[in-house]
């Protein structure tokens, strides 16, 4: 399988798919034809080789389903890793997902590809073997959602003390100064 320390680009592509639903906000980015063709262009492996021009309602119907499953492997990860791993095999299956061996660079690895040509299908390969790596060779405990309470982004922690609590600085940030004007606030 993969080894999340050469799958960064990947597992960035799981997150930023998970991320492009928000919860709080209400808001989506895979709700139109348009907004699918402009992830699958900013995340140029995911759509796979050849992605049919023109994308169909049923493309982005798929690629959303693959999007349900990779957030809730980030979202269940670190409280119940079992329950993760069954949504990842189990979306791995569907999406009839099988591994290769390469040689890339030098070195032989092992991948995962798609039996399909469908975007949903090469997406699915992409992402849901980036996590797996993550999951078998970091931890569960890597993969997680944003502490801030404003907050739902998911989030996977490539970093070597494995302390990530928050999807950015930003959110960080936003905690840290809370915490401090709640120590200073006089009690009354």
């Amino acid at each position: 399988m993969l080894d999340a320390c050469y799958a960064s680009t990947r597992i960035a592509t799981a997150v930023d798919l998970a991320n492009s639903l928000r919860p709080v906000r209400g808001e989506d980015d895979l709700e139109t034809l348009p907004q699918l063709r402009a992830f699958l262009a900013d995340h140029p492996t995911a759509g796979g080789p050849d992605v049919p021009h023109p994308l169909t309602d049923a493309d982005l119907t798929e690629v959303r389903a693959v999007r349900e499953t990779v957030r809730t492997v980030l979202e269940t990860a670190a409280r119940d890793a079992h329950a993760a791993a069954e949504v990842v095999n189990d979306g791995l299956r569907r999406h009839r997902v099988t591994p290769v061996v390469r040689h890339d660079g030098g070195r032989w690895r092992a991948d995962l590809t798609a039996d399909s040509d469908r975007p949903a299908s090469h997406l699915a390969a992409l992402t849901l073997g980036a996590l797996a790596a993550v999951l078998t060779t970091l931890g569960p405990g890597r993969l997680g959602v944003c502490a801030g309470p404003a907050c739902r982004a998911t989030f996977a922690d490539l970093s070597r003390n494995g302390s990530k609590q928050y999807c950015t600085r930003t959110c960080a940030h936003r905690a840290s100064v809370a915490a401090y004007r709640r120590r200073r606030r006089p009690d009354r």
